[in-house]
């Protein structure tokens, strides 16, 4: 039995015959385009990008190894911050700060639509929450579009989020209910109040009665003319600092019923865009994985992607949101998209994929892939002449298509990218600047050069954004050789980290981001904590972030609320000034490595639990982003940024002899039989414990054991092997 799968030549490419089917007979067909030339224009693109993004990786190592060098010729002496910076811009790992300038092409940026424009509102002159979801996950990806606009009765009746007693079991629990409908009154009563009214004290018998009184303007304007927005027969439209409020009166409702203004929901506006992740929390390794991936983001796009389950005993179908229209006590209608604004993250430079081999047997780039079938499928949007709209992407003129690019290491390498999309419109005979560019700002080259790197984009960026997780985990590598790192729950507080953040925003605003493109912060982890979240992170939008990443549609509508209290684009004008670069070079070394026997034992369990924990879900069931219980059976929600810090971590005490082989090898074992236990209930799951020669295990002693030699400490090429192995040995069964 052979696992080899057919390919079929295209203008010298070897492309698996499902991928080029899909493209030829599912993709192509729908653009009114000739698309003719389409294999030519891509192979032209490889030849002329694959070898520069070669170099690009070489460049990578070559800096690493200098650094690697520096480090130990000065082992054990005291680190001297000021010949540290003199050696990086020696060695052009810094370079010099680009002048004065600002992002986007010239134009003007308005937030209603149909006008010219820069970016989406949404994007541009909108603050709120922001969405990442594995693209392969259909369900969770229709979820993620539909989480626009969620219900805070549901989000606050059903999580921690509301300080009152749980909800008793056996249906609703009316004490509960009613302490969400008191929050709820509170909440509007801060967001848009009533001239001399309390939302509370409002006692109408009919519900069509409080929305004619309510916005009756021959009256005293109980609302605000610049909060109302608009009507139907049963729900109030309002907005506050940019976002809509639904208020939904209905009698007929079980909530409304025995509300004295029949109010029976309060309709947020959440999740206002999302990121349709190809990278990190996806297990993508083959053709089949791409093709399952581009599948779900033409179905996005066309607006017809569905997915079937059971559910409490019955068939549900989950379609994708419409829109959503109203009318205007002047008389007008109008509609609003019922649809979150989507970007689709591309993987980064490192990786390549087998889904096509180039002309010399070598597999394609993944990341020049997915630009130019991401694109492919994004144009579709654009050409709805005589087609449904209601699904419609980029609303603004002119169109955009929104790609966000990870990983991506200082100025030369946003500078390909940039080149790269140039190519691609070209391909697509697009306009210059459609692909419009998110930068993620989690690699350490990027952080201390990120206003060069915003200068490489500045005429498509829209987007910025810390990540904590995998910037500590290039923090880690690049300075693995200096000596052993803090613990890892230590790096939290660290001066590196504060500078990080910052920076981060300061900078973007420094470039004119403000009411042009978003300033973002990373994940919430814990989706079953929401009271804390509900306290912490408001902490990203009082440092000057238009958006942050929440794990779940409902965690969207509850960290809502926070925009609701704040307007992000005042805070931005009075941000303290940032830490200085130097305060961003600081290594997070140990201070002092004199840990207890129990500390280390602590802290390499945690590492080797989470590791484990994540990997097995990775390597044997493909999946790449999920609720993971810790270490505490806490359940975190983990991707592969998670696991290189975790890895690093470990490969970097046992470098620096503060761990051996063995104490890792008993960790692990220790740890295997815990993460077994947490999966005790799952029929699927294959036990580490007696297959510690099985992919998932090999995979953990390989990322940790094998870390320092990995390139930039990822993660992706070991895991790739050992899930292709793992495929391999499935279909050979």
């Amino acid at each position: 039995m052979t696992n080899t799968p057919a390919r079929v030549e295209r203008a010298g490419l070897k492309v698996d015959a499902r991928l080029a089917d899909f493209l030829e007979n599912t993709v192509v067909p729908s653009l009114d385009r000739d698309m003719s030339g389409f294999w030519e224009g891509f192979a032209q693109i490889l030849a002329r990008f694959a070898p520069r993004n070669a170099q690009l990786l070489a460049k990578r190592e070559e800096l690493q190894a200098q650094i690697d060098a520096w480090h130990i010729e000065r082992r054990g002496k005291p680190h001297d911050a000021d010949a540290y910076e003199a050696f990086l811009r020696e060695i052009g790992y810094l370079v010099p700060e680009p002048g004065d300038f600002s992002i986007g092409y010239e134009t003007k940026v308005n937030t209603i639509r149909g006008e010219r424009a820069y970016a989406d509102p949404e994007i541009a002159t909108m603050a709120g929450p922001q969405l990442v979801v594995p693209i392969l996950n259909a369900r969770f990806l229709i979820n993620a579009v539909n989480a626009r606009w969620g219900s805070l009765y549901d989000a606050l009746y059903g999580t921690d989020a509301l300080d009152a007693p749980a909800a008793k079991p056996g249906g609703y629990d009316k004490e509960r209910g009613a302490a969400v409908i008191a929050y709820g009154r509170q909440f509007l009563d801060q967001a848009v109040p009533l001239n001399g009214l309390s939302w509370a004290d409002l006692d109408v018998a009919h519900p069509e009665e409080v929305i004619q009184y309510l916005v009756d303007y021959d009256q005293d304007r109980v609302i605000s003319d610049k909060q109302y927005r608009g009507h139907t027969d049963k729900v109030l439209l309002l907005e506050n600092n940019g976002l809509h409020i639904e208020v939904v009166f209905d009698r007929d409702h079980p909530v409304g019923v025995d509300d004295k203004t029949g109010i029976c929901d309060i309709i947020l506006e959440s999740a206002i865009t999302t990121i349709a992740d190809c990278e990190d929390s996806v297990a993508a390794v083959d053709a089949e994985d791409k093709v399952l991936a581009y599948s779900n983001w033409l179905g996005i796009i066309r607006g017809d992607l569905e997915d079937t389950f059971e559910k409490s005993g019955r068939t549900v179908n989950r379609r994708i949101a419409g829109l959503r229209e109203y009318g205007h006590y002047e008389g007008q209608s109008f509609l609003l998209s019922g649809r979150s604004l989507l970007f689709v993250r591309n993987v980064g430079h490192l990786m390549t994929n087998p889904a096509i081999l180039l002309p010399d047997g070598s597999e394609v780039p993944e990341g020049i892939m997915d630009a130019v079938f991401t694109s492919t499928i994004s144009t579709i949007d654009m050409e709805r002449v005589g087609k449904p709209i209601e699904h419609k992407n980029s609303w603004v003129t002119p169109e955009s298509i929104y790609i966000v690019k990870p990983k991506m290491h200082g100025p030369e390498e946003c500078a390909f990218t940039n080149e790269l999309f140039d190519a691609v419109e070209d391909l697509l005979a697009l306009p210059r600047h459609t692909i419009k560019v998110g930068v993620m700002d989690e690699e350490r080259r990027t952080s201390a050069n990120l206003a060069a790197c915003i200068h490489a984009v500045k005429d498509r960026i829209v987007f910025i954004n810390t990540g904590f997780l995998d910037r500590t985990g290039d923090e880690i590598h690049t300075s693995m050789h200096a000596g052993p790192m803090m613990r890892k729950g230590d790096m939290k507080s660290s001066t590196w980290l504060n500078a990080y953040e910052a920076r981060n925003v300061a900078t973007a605003l420094d470039c004119d981001f403000s009411g042009k493109a978003q300033i973002g912060k990373g994940m919430w982890a814990a989706p079953d904590m929401m009271a804390d979240m509900m306290e912490q992170k408001i902490g990203h939008l009082r440092a000057g972030a238009n958006t942050a990443w929440v794990p779940s549609p409902t965690a969207a509508t509850l960290h809502a609320l926070h925009y609701h209290r704040e307007n992000v684009f005042e805070i931005q004008k009075n941000l303290p000034q940032p830490p200085d670069l130097k305060a961003l070079l600081t290594i997070p070394l140990a201070q002092n490595t004199n840990w207890s026997e129990e500390e280390v034992r602590e802290e390499l369990d945690n590492n080797c639990q989470g590791l484990l924990g994540y990997v097995v879900r990775w390597v044997d069931a493909g999946v790449g982003c999920s609720k993971v219980p810790d270490i505490n059976d806490v359940g975190l929600m983990e991707d592969r940024a998670t696991l290189r810090i975790s890895s690093q971590h470990i490969a970097n005490w046992l470098l620096h002899g503060v761990v051996t082989e063995d104490q890792v090898m008993e960790s692990l074992t220790r740890m295997a039989a815990k993460v077994d236990a947490q999966n005790a209930g799952d029929p699927f799951y294959q036990p580490l414990i007696g297959n510690e020669e099985a992919p998932a295990f090999s995979a953990a002693k390989d990322l940790i054991f094998k870390g320092v030699e990995q390139p930039s400490g990822y993660t992706e090429p070991l895991l790739h092997q050992w899930r292709q192995e793992a495929k391999t040995l499935e279909k050979a069964e």
